[in-house]
């Protein structure tokens, strides 16, 4: 998931652009062990937690709400961290970094909401990491049963008149303005300076390697075939609003600052294309209609094989 599916998946925070802090803080309740999962402790405090984040996103829901909420995120972790499959430090960071300049916070700005509000900054940032990371272990699990057969795409390009989709071709380079993690606070503003400047002196991806020995620390990273539909969020909108050989805006990431080179683009409709489009409708008939139903069967089983002992 990305940082923009974050931001919608959280947006219920923002209320008339400012959090809302009317919540009572109930997590400084004292702590007592109310779940265990497998070995995981939920305590009173964890639980309380939850509930206010609960109230500030203006949802229904009490102590028992929050503990369902906390033992499918106990499992959905602990899978997460059987298949390897989850995010970085740093791109939790990053993501929470977004959600607090999207809202005009600073990170700490933010902190101190969640702090006052019971919710606390790292029981939102586990939040977050789960959030994350669930997509890619589904994906990791049920991604090559989504393919579509040979007879499943004749039969649904017949559904749409016997013509394969269309669709845009993208080939892109990743240049990179590289910021340590220990310098980030004090050369950002300078590094993105830079980055802006530099794009309209970017000569080609031809050429690009060659351009990138003109600066300090700058990489060049080759992003190869890339369909619309295959975009990530967070750069869709930039990518699309580029001209081919153009460059997009650049974007503050846990890498530095970033942006995109076109380096070609056309409209394609080969079997590879179709595939991707039909499996990008499918995805966004499941996210108009609710729940993931491979997530849903794969928590389920979770549950099941489970040991739940409730104190």
């Amino acid at each position: 998931m990305g940082g923009k599916s974050i931001l919608r998946a959280l947006s219920a925070l923002v209320l008339a652009g400012t959090l809302s802090v009317a919540v009572c803080a109930t997590a400084q309740a004292a702590s007592a062990v109310k779940v265990i999962v497998n070995n995981v402790v939920i305590t009173s405090g964890d639980i309380a937690k939850r509930v206010a984040f609960i109230r500030l996103q203006r949802q229904r829901g009490g102590a028992e709400e929050a503990k369902q909420q906390l033992i499918d995120e106990v499992l959905k972790r602990s899978e997460i961290a059987r298949v390897q499959q989850s995010v970085s430090t740093q791109d939790v960071d990053a993501a929470f970094a977004r959600f607090a300049s999207g809202n005009k916070l600073s990170p700490e700005q933010l902190g101190k909401i969640l702090d006052q509000s019971g919710v606390g900054v790292d029981h939102f940032k586990q939040y977050i990491a789960v959030q994350m990371s669930w997509p890619r272990v589904v994906n990791f699990r049920y991604g090559n049963a989504n393919r579509l057969s040979g007879g499943d795409l004749v039969k649904r390009m017949m559904e749409g008149g016997g013509n394969k989709p269309v669709t845009t071709e993208y080939f892109l380079q990743q240049v990179i303005f590289v910021i340590p993690e220990s310098k980030r606070g004090a050369i950002t503003a300078k590094r993105q300076a830079e980055a802006n400047a530099s794009r309209s002196q970017f000569p080609g991806c031809e050429t690009s390697k060659a351009f990138a020995a003109n600066y300090r620390d700058v990489s060049i990273r080759s992003l190869g075939r890339v369909l619309a539909q295959q975009l990530p969020e967070d750069w869709k909108p930039l990518v699309e609003k580029a001209g081919d050989g153009m460059t997009t805006g650049t974007r503050v990431t846990e890498k530095g600052v970033e942006y995109l080179a076109i380096c070609k683009k056309r409209q394609v409709n080969d079997d590879t294309a179709a595939e991707i489009v039909f499996r990008a409708e499918d995805l966004g008939k499941k996210k108009s209609g609710g729940e993931d139903p491979n997530s849903a069967k794969y928590l389920e089983e979770l549950r099941e094989k489970a040991r739940i002992i409730n104190k």
